[in-house]
């Protein structure tokens, strides 16, 4: 399953820089009037270049010409056209562009430009898809960027090659151009955004470094109980969920598979018929962990969990929680899905986040056996 990048370029992103502007917020005439020559793609060719090795494994779902067709391009990418841009893009030419993606199955947004068009995806995006900016403005305050071009570049690498990337908010910050141009500075907070970051081990550390199992397992229940909604939810067997049973104050079946709503049991150790009866037609998720020692989530220990319930769930509610330890166990090999239906394994390939203490996640890929092969 190739890894699927949003990309976005605000081709204007960093015009007033050059021209004593100091930024480029509806002064791209006045800017380009003044000489100054659009350098937003050449940031982001200096990230895209750290990913030319892997650009068999990458498909690019983008905007027309100058706002990411153009440089994926040229660089050889696959690319997959999502937006038919106009010869001068605006900021609501971004809008439009992310709001396509939104609906588009990517596993990361990567955008150019500044805290302006920060604020731009900002407004627009999905708050659980991840996104990562090349910094091409005059202004960056946000902590969405990378801090160089190649940097961000880079994180995009380590999620390709398998590296344990966490997921953390970051704050969206602008100043006001208008109020800065005469000397003022008025920075802003205008909300968070998910980014990928270098993995950070730090959550419950002692003894060299190592996570506190139990301490973990505490976190990543709390996260999971704090998020549930009032719906079905299928907890798969493993001592994670079972972690998340137990903070309930529930009864759990460590090697089956149970069945509750408003953290009260609606039946336990279900077998896949009695659980396709009872999810018939009601919103359900799915919260599961890792079994068995090479990285299965389907196909090794749960086989309650039929095809036929999972394409029912779908895949964007099933809830993977895995504590960062057992993750850097496998090294880098991916997470496995063996459900017994090829076409329903491919489907299910991808990148996820998995949950690994409380507000703490990582982006982890999922793959196919036939995919392990090649």
């Amino acid at each position: 399953m190739p890894f699927r990048l949003g990309l976005i370029v605000n081709p204007y992103a960093g015009l007033g820089g050059s021209v004593a502007l100091k930024g480029s917020d509806g002064v791209a005439e006045e800017a380009m009037a003044l000489g100054a020559i659009p350098k937003a793609h050449l940031r982001m060719v200096e990230a895209l270049k750290v990913l030319l090795p892997y650009k068999d494994q990458i498909e690019i779902y983008t905007a027309s010409g100058d706002m990411g067709e153009n440089i994926a391009h040229e660089l050889g990418f696959n690319i997959k056209m999502v937006y038919q841009a106009p010869n001068r893009p605006e900021a609501k030419d971004t809008q439009e562009s992310v709001k396509i993606l939104n609906q588009t199955i990517i596993d990361l947004l990567l955008f150019a430009g500044g805290d302006g068009t920060a604020r731009d995806v900002f407004k627009v995006v999905r708050e659980d898809l991840p996104v990562l900016g090349v910094p091409a403005g005059v202004k960056i305050h946000s902590g969405v960027y990378g801090i160089t071009p190649k940097a961000s570049g880079l994180v995009v690498k380590m999620l390709l090659e398998g590296e344990l990337v966490s997921l953390m908010h970051a704050d969206v910050m602008d100043i006001d151009e208008a109020a800065f141009r005469g000397g003022v500075v008025k920075a802003k907070r205008f909300g968070e955004m998910l980014v990928p970051a270098e993995p950070r081990y730090i959550q419950a550390v002692k003894m060299g470094g190592k996570e506190v199992d139990e301490l973990v397992l505490s976190d990543i229940a709390a996260d999971v109980i704090e998020s549930m909604e009032d719906e079905l939810y299928v907890m798969g067997s493993g001592s994670t969920v079972a972690a998340v049973m137990e903070s309930l104050g529930l009864d759990n079946t460590l090697l089956g598979v149970d069945l509750i709503l408003n953290e009260a049991i609606v039946e336990s150790d279900l077998t896949a018929q009695r659980l396709l009866e009872l999810t018939e037609g009601k919103p359900t998720k799915l919260v599961i962990t890792l079994i068995g020692g090479q990285g299965h989530i389907f196909g090794r220990g749960n086989q309650q969990l039929s095809p036929d319930l999972i394409r029912r769930i779908g895949k964007e509610n099933i809830i993977i929680l895995a504590t960062k330890s057992k993750l850097k166990a496998l090294e880098g090999r991916p997470l496995i899905v063996d459900s017994g239906d090829p076409n329903l394994d491919s489907e299910l390939s991808g990148y996820y986040q998995v949950i690994t203490g409380y507000h703490d996640s990582v982006m982890y890929q999922v793959a196919t056996p036939e995919e392990l092969e090649k």
